[in-house]
């Protein structure tokens, strides 16, 4: 069945847009058309501006817990509809079903679910001497979202905005705008004020050059690669708007002398290949002490050997295909590179996996002997590829580790928790886990470096779209 939504949902409606290029969303894993959406004009963007921008007075002005209502209603509709919304994730880019339903909609859902909780976190009005401080909401907000968790993004945006008290147009991804789709259905459905979000489908040039730099634009919100979000920047900087980017990683994750092989090797190798690898959070680099690393790939090997591979439908599936054809392409060009470069291939390779002849499937891969000076070592991969990087004392982890243009995630496993976080202070990065401890949602998430600026997630991410007032008593 092909699901086809023409048009965009401007002022609380899906109209005619003014373009007529439509953009086919493809099933990575069948190769074939599941959707048809129209490709929006830079006239269709400033329809759906003006339309938040009407919004904003009348949306701001509703009373707080007014506005968090809406949030955990948007939320209880979310988990009544949970496994559609997951089967509509795992069509448009493969995640596996399990992944989709615990994390690609289960997170998303907390989100919207937790601002009832957060914004009593915030002070909205402090008195500084004679002084009146109030947070107000910043304004009309343009949010950019990725294809790799595409619900999870759009709620990291949309649910603190709409508690903060701003509109918001939003463009997500042109490879996975399904879920989008339905995601207004049930904003149509709790009766979310018309205007107060606008969806904008379109490509980047496009669309999101033209929300990024409109002027009734006040803050623009984006998710995705560093380079985009360095074009995101240069393009919001001709009108002085506020930027929050969330970009890409090439996270570490050190294993000390000492600590406990049997549980961080196959946590490394699930963490690794999070989300089959198309994660800005998944801990790519593992950083090893050269004595035991011929132990750990022999670890590694065995752990990654009991993945299955293959139909992302099917429960017991942990590795899916990669997003698109242009993604699995760009993978196995990183694979073939590495190994020119001398790295050592422990398991997996560049090939397609064994017996596959449809869909955008790679082999889980792990590449060993990597040096920091290696493209794989120091660019995103975004797929199923781990690289064992060895290093000779704790100084030299540290400095491995940070290493980068990137800061946004880690990991450490010790012998303790202490001996964990004390590597864990020195590493240049938004978030470390440690000794595989999971991913906390009500904890904020950003980057240091080129990882991005701003954070999304728990109270803060609400302060994102806030500004700040000082009244004279």
């Amino acid at each position: 069945m092909i699901t086809e939504r023409l048009g965009h949902y401007i002022g609380g409606a899906w109209v005619a847009s003014d373009g007529q290029d439509i953009i086919e969303v493809v099933n990575p894993a069948t190769e074939s058309v599941i959707g048809r959406i129209s490709s929006g004009t830079a006239a269709d963007v400033d329809r759906a501006v003006q339309a938040a921008k009407q919004a904003f007075d009348p949306w701001s002005a509703v009373p707080l817990r007014e506005r968090v209502a809406y949030c955990t209603a948007i939320a209880d509709l979310m988990r009544q509809r949970a496994d559609e919304l997951a089967a509509i994730v795992t069509a448009e880019m493969g995640s596996p079903i399990g992944f989709s339903v615990a994390v690609q909609v289960g997170l998303p859902t907390a989100t919207f679910a937790s601002m009832e909780t957060f914004v009593d976190q915030i002070e909205w009005a402090e008195t500084i001497g004679n002084s009146l401080v109030v947070r107000e909401p910043i304004g009309v907000v343009a949010a950019i979202t990725p294809w790799n968790f595409p619900l999870h993004q759009i709620a990291a945006k949309l649910a603190p905005a709409f508690a903060a008290g701003c509109t918001v147009v939003l463009k997500p991804s042109e490879m996975t705008p399904l879920n989008a789709v339905a995601l207004v259905d049930i904003l149509d459905e709790v009766g979310l004020p018309a205007g107060v979000v606008n969806v904008v489908n379109g490509t980047g040039p496009a669309v999101g050059e033209a929300i990024t730099g409109h002027p009734d634009v006040d803050m623009v919100t984006f998710t995705g690669s560093t380079a985009a979000g360095r074009r995101v920047s240069e393009v919001a900087a001709a009108t002085v708007k506020r930027v929050a980017l969330e970009l890409g990683g090439k996270n570490a994750n050190i294993i000390l002398d000492g600590a406990d092989l049997a549980k961080a090797v196959p946590n490394a190798v699930q963490k690794g290949y999070l989300n089959s690898g198309q994660a800005c959070l998944a801990l790519s680099r593992l950083l090893v002490p050269r004595g035991r690393q011929a132990e750990i790939e022999k670890l590694v090997s065995e752990a990654v050997c009991t993945l299955q591979v293959g139909d992302p439908t099917d429960q017991a599936t942990a590795v899916g295909p990669l997003a698109s054809q242009t993604q699995r392409g760009r993978v196995q060009g990183y694979v073939k590179g590495a190994l020119e470069q001398g790295a050592k291939l422990v398991v997996g390779g560049a090939e397609n996996p064994e017996g596959v002849t449809t869909g955008y499937f790679v082999r889980p891969t792990v590449l060993s002997d990597v040096t920091p000076d290696m493209v794989v070592a120091r660019e995103e991969v975004f797929g199923p590829v781990i690289t064992i990087m060895p290093y000779d004392d704790e100084d030299d982890a540290i400095r491995i580790a940070n290493d980068s243009i990137y800061g946004l995630g880690g990991g450490v496993w010790g012998a303790t928790p202490a001996d964990a976080q004390r590597v864990a202070r020195r590493m240049r990065t938004g978030s470390v886990e440690i000794n595989g401890a999971e991913y906390n949602p009500l904890a904020p998430v950003g980057g240091y470096r080129q990882s991005g600026n701003g954070r999304e997630f728990g109270y803060h991410g609400i302060e994102e779209f806030l500004t700040t007032k000082s009244m004279q008593l």
